[in-house]
Formats: structure tokens, sequence, C-alpha cells
């Protein structure tokens, strides 16, 4: 009996792992069930709208006019490259997402989170209701609150003129200034946020351990501090820069990118060329110029988010 025993079991040993195989992809199959109509949805609506509008940037589609679509392969954008206003809208994109982004909300919420830890729970709460409340508000009921706040007979030019301070008109001497800290204000929340969780997840070991060689504020902030939220920092950076190059309803409230293309950026000039001149495969391949530039930040932001090994 043990010998048969043992012979079957030799027989039988060069078919397990193929039995052992089927069940296993049956699992895999099953596991992977719940997340097809998530696949789908992102397949249909993301991927499928994406796709079509790679196609008409390579066509002279128009909403009025012709009634037929023509292949026109690189002719969008060898018109975008040597058109003055798709430059001027490049620029004042970028100009628009260093001052807004990188700088404003990157560089305000984080000083609000550090000082957060210094103030007082009472103050804490306050702080943080108007900042959040300033994030909730819908993009463009922001942008006219902000117009009203920056107009010639607008708050801002009020408050100067009780502290007898010279007084402008914002929104047309320095319009992307405007806009910028407009999304300034409405953005700096999440950044605010996102640091205060990173700065709750310093080790206080380390900072006390560098006060007690001697390092000041700053050197513990910069030594410490800094490359502790590093990847923190870079992921802060890449959402709001990349919510920053989209950001369309603020400005359109504020200045419709106005006076004379001052604070025309890409998506602003897109929806001109698409919407308003009904050249939409032109406006398309803008568009798509618009998410290679995204792409570009995002590779930058993902290089810093690397383990430092690397």
């Amino acid at each position: 009996m043990t010998a048969s025993t043992t012979a079957e079991r030799t027989t039988a040993a060069p078919e397990a792992p193929g039995a052992a195989r089927v069940p296993m992809r049956g699992r895999t199959i099953l596991r992977g069930l719940p997340l097809l109509p998530a696949v789908v949805l992102l397949l249909v609506f993301l991927a499928g709208p994406i796709i079509y509008c790679i196609y008409y940037a390579f066509t002279d589609m128009q909403l009025t006019g012709a009634t037929t679509t023509n292949f026109v392969g690189l002719a969008n954008f060898r018109k975008a490259f040597g058109d003055d206003q798709f430059y001027n809208a490049i620029l004042q994109t970028l100009i628009f997402t260093v001052l807004s982004a990188i700088v404003g909300q990157n560089i305000l919420g984080l000083v609000i989170a550090l000082l957060f830890r210094l103030a007082t729970k009472v103050l804490r709460s306050i702080v943080g209701a108007l900042v959040i409340a300033a994030w909730v508000v819908p993009e463009i009921v922001a942008g006219y609150l902000m117009y009203a706040f920056f107009r010639d007979e607008g708050s801002l030019n009020e408050i100067l003129k009780f502290l007898h301070l010279p007084q402008q008109n914002w929104l047309y001497t320095l319009p992307i200034l405007a806009v910028s800290l407009a999304n300034v204000w409405r953005g700096t929340a999440f950044s605010m946020l996102v640091y205060s969780a990173a700065l709750a997840e310093v080790p206080a070991e380390l900072t006390e351990a560098a006060a007690m060689d001697g390092a000041g504020v700053w050197q513990r902030f910069w030594h410490v501090t800094v490359p502790t939220i590093r990847r923190s920092v870079a992921t802060n950076l890449m959402l709001i820069t990349l919510q920053t190059l989209s950001v369309f309803g603020l400005i359109f409230a504020m200045t419709k990118g106005g006076p004379s293309n001052k604070s025309t950026t890409l998506p602003i000039y897109t929806y001109q060329t698409a919407l308003q001149n009904y050249e939409i495969g032109y406006g398309t391949a803008m568009a798509l110029v618009l998410l290679v530039i995204g792409a570009l930040f995002s590779l930058v932001y993902l290089r810093a988010l690397r383990p430092e090994a690397d």
C-alpha cells in the first residue's frame, strides 16, 4: 500500500502545477471583475473623447460653413506655431501658472500650514474656515467676486483710497496679476491641507536634535523639514500646476482674456478659436499643445518624486 501510494503521488506530481494554474487564473479574473465598470467608463468618457479630439486636431472641422471635414495633417499645428496670438497665450499661461500656482498657492499654503503649528486652536479654526471657504466656492462665482474686488470702483481701490494710497484699474493695467492673485485666493486651501498633513508627519526628534546641535529656525526648516516633506511638495506642485493650467471660468468671468489679450491664456484662446470663431480643428490642436505642456510639467514633478537613491 505504501509503495502504490508513493507511485500515485509521483505520477500525479507533474500535473499539480497545471491543475493549480487554472484556479489561480480564475481567481485573478474574478478579482478584476469589480474594476470592469470603472474601466469601461474610463474608456468611454475619458479615453474615447481624447482619441476623438486627437483626430479632430488633424482635420479642418468647423462648426459652421463647411459641409465636410477633411484630414489636413499638421496644418493646424503649423498655423498655431505661426500665430503670434498663440505664442502670447502660451506666455500668459506660463506667467499665470508660475505666479498663481508654483509661487502663490504653493508658498502661501506652506506658510499658513507652518503658522498653524504655532497658532491657538481657535485661530486655526477661524483661518482654516476662511481659507477653505474660498476653495469650495464655485469657480465662476469666485471669478465674479474677484471682479468686484479688483474692478475700477471695486473693494481694493476703496481700501487703497481709505489708506490714501494710489489707485488704478487693476483689470486694465495688470490683468494677468489680478487673475493670478484671484486664483491664489481661491486655490491656496488645497496646498494648506497637503502641507498641514505633511508637517504633522515630521518626526519631532529630528527637529529637537537639530535644535540641540545649534541649528536655527531657518536651518531646521531647510535641512530637516523640507527634505522630510519633499515628496509632498512635489505632489502638491504637480496637482496645483495641472489644475491651474486648465483654469478657464475664473479668468473668463474677470477679464474674458482682455484687455488686448493681456490675460488670454491657452484655455481662453482655445475657447475663442473653437467656439467663437467655429474652428474646431484648429482649437483642438491648441488644446493638444496645452496637454503636452501639462505632460512636461508632470514629468519634471514625477522625476522629483523618485527616491533619492535613483
